[in-house]
């Protein structure tokens, strides 16, 4: 029974990752299209609605229901998550699940202001923002694979250089936008 629901959590976790990477994208086009002229920003902003309402309601929240269902169903009905729970890397990860969620309830609040065209927030602070799932997906991906491997030194060093790099590379793409007069 164990492995099949690690299997569900796993597919949804994948599936909820997938839905958050895809409503920032979502949001950047949103905010783009709000500085379009007319009948172009109308055309471009009810899409992008439609689209960002789907992927929201029908892909992203249900998979964050669906993989925070079957995690607590293997940590707190089966043996080995009880066991699990004692270890200190599942106390670590689940503190980047909880990050997860304050980073989804953030973006549950942008896409209601967006729905609402209320925009807030500049595109570049939209691709910077994005990369926060990305630094969350490798953390936990390390802390599960990992286990008690991990020296949590490193691992914070290594999370925080991956950081750095990844607002190296925004910056850098920046540039390259910039200079492409985009």
């Amino acid at each position: 029974m164990y492995e099949y629901l690690k299997s569900l959590h796993l597919i949804f976790v994948i599936t909820w990752f997938a839905g958050l990477f895809y409503i920032v994208r979502l949001f950047v086009y949103q905010i783009e299209a709000h500085d379009k002229p007319s009948p172009e920003k109308e055309i471009l902003q009810k899409q992008y609605k439609l689209m960002a309402y789907r992927l929201w309601y029908i892909i992203t929240w249900p998979s964050a229901i669906l993989a925070s269902f079957f995690a607590y169903w293997m940590l707190f009905f089966t043996p080995l998550g009880q066991s699990w729970l004692q270890m200190p890397w599942m106390h670590v990860k689940l503190g980047f699940v909880f990050l997860l969620y304050l980073y989804h309830l953030k973006c549950h609040q942008i896409f209601k202001q967006l729905q609402n065209d209320v925009v807030k927030h500049s595109t570049n602070f939209m691709r910077l923002w994005n990369e926060g799932a990305t630094i969350i997906l490798f953390a936990v991906v390390f802390l599960v694979i990992l286990k008690n491997e991990i020296n949590w030194i490193y691992g914070v060093i290594g999370i925080i250089l991956f950081s750095v790099l990844i607002m190296l590379g925004f910056k850098f793409y920046k540039r390259i936008r910039t200079k492409n007069g985009e």
